[in-house]
């Protein structure tokens, strides 16, 4: 999850005026549409000043979404196709199968040294994003919700730390502490520690408060370093699991498509290296799904099966994975922080 280059891109701006797709579903909302949204309960308010400032905020975390073309095309198809009919992890196959060919795009969320956006770029993918907006959309799916503010409040879900977004340090930047927060708020299950031949995962993390110049807010605002350093400590005092690679072969068959993978690494300060998703053909066997950087590829690629595939640096030392949860409540509002 970290992303240590200083060259940011600029940020896009969308169109806010566009009222439907295809005669389909709203795409990107105008506020009197927001305001209406939040009257529903989309936004979980409740009085009209509040419904005023969550319509506000959604607005402005609108303005950094990108790729409504893709966001229609995914939805519709599988509206079409029904496919919130299917297990979580299968709508994810779906889903990131569509996605195949997304550019490889770094940095998409620092938009701004200063301020923190629920970024979603459809358009251009890192190895978080990817699997992120995979579940996040299979998510949405599964509440039969169709509109770009329905994702946003998903993405903001499993980005934050318990679901609330904040300040950069709200935002769980680590592998390993994404995996634990999600699992104590229902979206995801650690599987690692079931699979055969799991071991202790002793890798420290430390690099964004070692290092606070290459994180664009963090060099802005160096009070946050102290509390990046206290949340790194916290990582730090888990019980964790991997699966070391040599092990990787004999736990292959207990995989699932929509499994979530981290590449576990000995660099220093770093817990995860590269994140993807498992997609099981119908040979049985796993392939591994990622937004590559490799320059060969540049975009969201099928790799061969999982237990060969990775096995680019000797620095990789195994992997751990999590398995999406059906979605258990019809509504989830987002929750802003003012």
């Amino acid at each position: 999850m970290h992303e240590t280059e200083t060259d940011f891109p600029a940020a896009a701006v969308t169109s806010t005026n566009r009222r439907t797709v295809g005669g389909a579903f709203p795409s990107v909302m105008t506020r009197r549409e927001l305001l209406r949204y939040a009257s529903l309960g989309a936004l979980g308010l409740l009085c009209s000043s509040d419904l005023a400032e969550g319509a506000d905020w959604m607005q402005e975390q609108l303005q950094q979404f990108d790729g409504q073309d893709v966001f229609t095309r995914i939805v519709t198809e599988a509206y079409a196709e029904h496919w919130n009919q299917l297990p979580i992890g299968e709508l994810m196959g779906k889903i990131a199968m569509e996605l195949k060919g997304t550019p490889y795009v770094g940095f998409t969320l620092e938009r701004s040294k200063d301020a923190e956006y629920c970024v979603v770029n459809l358009k251009g993918l890192d190895c978080v994003t990817f699997f992120e907006d995979c579940l996040c959309l299979a998510r949405m799916i599964k509440r039969g919700k169709r509109s770009p503010a329905d994702l946003i409040a998903e993405v903001q879900t499993t980005r934050y730390r318990g679901g609330k977004m904040g300040d950069f340090t709200a935002r769980l930047h680590y592998t390993t502490d994404w995996f634990v927060d999600n699992e104590a708020k229902g979206v995801i299950k650690i599987l690692t520690p079931s699979l055969p031949g799991a071991q202790p995962f002793t890798q420290k993390v430390g690099i964004m408060s070692q290092k606070p110049e290459n994180y664009r807010q963090l060099a802005a605002h160096p009070e946050f370093v102290a509390q990046i350093r206290a949340i790194e400590d916290t990582i730090n005092s888990r019980s964790l699991m991997y699966l070391p690679m040599d092990k990787l072969a004999g736990a292959e068959h207990l995989l699932q498509t929509g499994d979530i993978v981290g590449v576990a690494t000995t660099e220093r300060g770093i817990d995860i290296a590269h994140t993807g998703l498992c997609i099981k053909d119908e040979q049985g066997v796993v392939h591994f799904m990622d937004a590559s950087s490799s320059r060969r590829n540049m975009k969201v690629t099928l790799e061969p099966d999982i237990s060969t595939c990775l096995n680019w640096s000797s620095k990789l030392t195994g992997v751990m994975f999590a398995r999406p949860l059906e979605v258990r409540v019809a509504v989830n509002a987002p929750n802003q922080q003012h």
